[in-house]
């Protein structure tokens, strides 16, 4: 693995800090939004509400483009529209719309 000094993904060291240091991260990527996967939803966002460092987790997120998990306290759901909202802030100009099943052409 090569060291990309034009992003550091933890600036500020943030991660020393996240309440979810400790915790089995299986836990913030659940497999599905219902039944068992919700409880685990649920943990995981309750986990994230006594974290001095959610803010900076969900910056995160934002600023990789985490399409999965549980980031900041936010499922994938509340954070698609957030994300449209912060890029806005950030002079990006709105993200692109999701289309239900639709999937991007490769080369």
């Amino acid at each position: 693995m090569v060291w990309n000094p034009s992003f550091d993904w933890d600036r500020e060291g943030w991660r020393e800090q996240a309440a979810c240091r400790h915790v089995d991260l299986g836990l913030f990527f659940p497999a599905g939004s219902t039944g068992l996967a919700a409880g685990e939803i649920k943990a995981a966002k309750a986990v994230c509400g006594d974290c001095p460092v959610r803010r900076e987790c969900l910056q995160f997120a934002f600023e990789t483009n985490q399409e999965s998990g549980i980031w900041g306290g936010k499922d994938e759901n509340e954070r698609h529209g957030l994300r449209r909202a912060w890029r806005g802030r950030q002079g990006y100009g709105p993200a692109p719309t999701r289309t239900p099943g639709f999937v991007p052409a490769t080369r």
